[in-house]
C-alpha cells in the first residue's frame, strides 16, 4: 500500500495526527506571549474582536467616479465599514482616459481618475472624518493621495483628521504585476517622500500597504508570499532610514495585506507567523523602541485566483474558508470577493453576497468570543512554526543577494514564484490537487451566468471630461506648476508639495506622471 503523504500548498508535509512530542522544547512564553503583547503572534490587540469586529471593507471601483460613488453609497448602507478603491489600469499607469493608450480600458477594472474633478464625484457624499478608505495604488499613489487630501480639505475636513491607506507597494509590481512606471530606485525615491509628507501633514494614514496579496495571485506559494513580501518590507524600512527618517517616527503607520487561499490551517499559521517575523525584525534588525513600529497589522482579501469560472456559487463557500482563516488568523480589515469575479466585476448581488458573508461569520459563528482561538493546538502551533521556518531561509538567501531590490533585480523572486506556480498548474492538471467543478465533480449543460455590464459609451464620455477640464483651465498656472514638480525631482525637495500645488491648479494625473517619466525614465525589464 502506498505511503498516504499530505502536504499543504507550501509543500510542508501534514501528519496524520499531532501529539505533545510535536511540541517538544516548545516555549509558549517565547514564542506566544499574550495577545497584544511581543511577539505578537496570538494578535496585534489585547481584546481583538471583542472591542470590535475587523473591519469590513468592500473593494469596489468600476466606471465612472459617479458609478463608484453609487455602489459605495450601497454597501455603506448595507453595513460595511470601511471603503476600498479599485482603479482602472489607466490611473495605475499614469495615462488620462484620453490617452492612446488608455483605449479599451477606461473604467474596465477599476474607477478611472484623470483629475481632482474626478476625486470630487468618488467622494461626494462621503464621510471622510468618520470612515477610513483603501486605494490600491501604486506607481501613481502619491497622486491619489494628494488627490484625496485636495477634495477633504475642500469639504472641511484637514488631512491630520483623516484616516485610510495607499498600498504604495511598488517593488512587488515588478515581482507580480507589472503596473510600474519609473525605475526601482527612483520608484522608492517617492515611497520615502510619501512617508515623510504623511508623518507631517496626514499622520493617521497608513502610508504603504506591503503586499502579498498580489505574489500569491501570481503564483507564490504561502511561504513564498510571507517572504518575498516581509523581504520588501525590509526594503522600505531601509530606504526610509538611508532617507534621514527615525524608524520610530515612520514604522507605525506601515500595514501589510495579505492574500486568504482555501488551505485553511497553513493560512492560519501564515498570518501567526508573518506577525511574530516581523516583530523580530522591527525589533533585533531595526532597534524599533516604540511597540507600534513592530505591530503587523494587516488587511486580507480571499484570493481571487482560487475563483472558478465553472460552478461560480462554489466560490461563495471559497471565500467563506478564506474569510474564516483570515479571522482566526488576526486580520485587522477583510474584503471578501464576490462569487461571479471569475466572470466579470461583480455584481451587486455578489458584492452583497460576500458582505454578508463577514457579517454572519462576525455576528453569528462565535470566533469573536475569544482571541486567538487555536493557540496551543499541536497541529496550528507545529505548522506556524514550519511556515516561519520556511520563510526565514527565503530571507537569509535574499540577504545574502544584497536585498529585496537586488534580488527583484536579478529574477530570482520571480523565478520562484513561476515554479511554484507550473507545479501546482501540473498537480492540477494532473488531478493531484482537486479543484471542484473544474477537474473534479463537473457538469454538462451549465446556465449562463449574469455578467457585468460595462457601457462602451462610458470611456468617451470619461475622455470628453478629461479634455474639458484641460481646455478650461488656466494653461499658465499648471505649465507653471508641472516646471515646479520636474525641478523638485531632479533636485531632493519633497515630490509631494509641488505635486499637490500642480493638482490644486488641475494638472492631470497623466501629465504630473509625464513629468516624471521625463525626469526619471521608463522602467524597462531586462528578463
Amino acid at each position: 500500500m502506498a505511503e498516504d503523504v499530505r502536504r499543504t500548498d507550501s509543500g510542508i508535509e501534514v501528519k496524520r495526527v499531532y501529539t505533545a512530542d510535536d511540541l517538544a522544547g516548545w516555549d509558549p512564553d517565547t514564542k506566544l506571549g499574550m495577545p497584544g503583547e511581543y511577539p505578537y503572534t496570538r494578535g496585534v490587540y489585547p481584546n481583538m474582536y471583542r472591542g470590535r469586529p475587523w473591519t469590513i471593507r468592500p473593494y469596489s471601483g468600476f466606471g465612472t467616479a459617479e458609478a463608484t460613488n453609487e455602489r459605495w453609497k450601497l454597501l455603506l448602507a448595507n453595513g460595511s465599514t470601511g471603503l476600498s478603491c479599485a482603479f482602472d489600469l489607466p490611473t495605475q499607469m499614469g495615462y488620462d482616459s484620453d490617452h492612446p493608450r488608455a483605449e479599451g480600458e477606461v473604467g474596465k477594472v477599476g474607477v478611472a481618475i484623470d483629475s481632482i474633478e474626478d476625486m470630487r464625484l468618488l467622494l461626494d457624499g462621503m464621510p471622510l472624518d468618520k470612515v477610513t478608505t483603501s486605494m490600491t495604488i501604486n506607481a501613481t499613489a502619491s497622486i491619489l493621495l494628494l488627490l484625496y487630501v485636495l477634495v477633504a480639505e475642500e469639504n472641511g475636513i484637514p488631512s491630520t483628521a483623516l484616516g485610510g491607506t495607499i498600498q504604495n507597494d511598488i517593488l512587488k509590481e515588478y515581482v507580480a504585476r507589472g503596473t510600474y512606471i519609473y525605475p526601482p530606485r527612483q520608484s522608492m525615491r517617492l515611497i520615502t517622500d510619501i512617508f515623510a509628507y504623511c508623518q507631517e501633514n496626514v499622520p493617521q494614514w497608513n502610508t504603504i500597504s506591503i503586499s502579498g496579496y498580489h505574489i500569491r495571485e501570481a503564483g507564490s506559494t504561502a511561504v513564498q508570499e510571507i517572504a518575498f513580501t516581509l523581504a520588501n518590507g525590509i526594503a522600505y524600512v531601509e530606504a526610509a532610514v538611508a532617507a534621514g527618517l527615525s524608524v520610530d517616527d515612520f514604522a507605525p503607520r506601515l500595514s501589510f495585506f495579505w492574500n486568504g487561499h482555501n488551505n485553511f490551517f497553513e493560512e492560519i499559521a501564515k498570518f501567526r507567523a508573518a506577525r511574530r517575523m516581523w516583530a523580530k525584525i522591527m525589533t533585533e534588525r531595526f532597534g524599533a523602541k516604540d511597540d507600534k513600529s513592530k505591530l503587523l497589522r494587516f488587511h486580507t482579501q480571499t484570493g481571487g485566483s482560487t475563483l472558478t469560472a465553472q460552478q461560480p456559487e462554489n466560490n461563495i463557500m471559497r471565500v467563506t474558508i478564506q474569510a474564516m482563516a483570515a479571522v482566526l488568523g488576526g486580520t485587522q480589515s477583510l474584503h471578501t470577493n464576490g462569487f461571479d469575479e471569475a466572470i466579470g466585476l461583480p455584481t451587486a448581488r455578489a458584492a452583497r453576497v460576500a458582505l454578508r458573508t463577514q457579517q454572519v461569520i462576525a455576528s453569528e459563528s462565535g470566533v469573536v468570543d475569544t482571541v486567538d482561538p487555536l493557540a496551543g493546538s499541536y497541529f496550528v502551533e507545529s505548522l506556524t512554526d514550519a511556515v516561519e521556518e520556511g520563510a526565514w531561509a527565503y530571507l537569509d538567501k535574499i540577504d545574502g543577494m544584497g536585498g529585496a531590490v537586488s534580488a527583484i533585480e536579478q529574477g530570482f523572486m520571480q523565478d520562484e514564484i513561476e515554479a511554484a506556480a507550473y507545479e501546482f498548474a501540473k498537480a492540477v492538471d494532473a488531478g493531484d490537487k482537486i479543484i471542484v467543478g473544474v477537474n473534479k465533480y463537473t457538469e454538462g449543460e451549465v446556465e449562463a451566468a449574469e455578467v457585468f455590464p460595462i457601457d462602451p459609451a462610458m470611456q468617451h464620455q470619461q475622455a470628453d471630461r478629461v479634455r474639458r477640464l484641460k481646455a478650461e483651465r488656466d494653461q499658465d498656472a499648471v505649465r507653471h506648476a508641472l516646471d515646479d514638480v520636474a525641478a523638485a525631482a531632479r533636485g531632493t525637495q519633497n515630490l509631494l508639495l509641488p505635486m499637490k500645488e500642480a493638482l490644486r491648479a488641475k494638472a492631470t494625473l497623466g501629465e504630473v506622471s509625464d513629468v516624471l517619466r521625463a525626469e526619471f525614465g521608463v522602467y524597462q525589464p531586462t528578463r
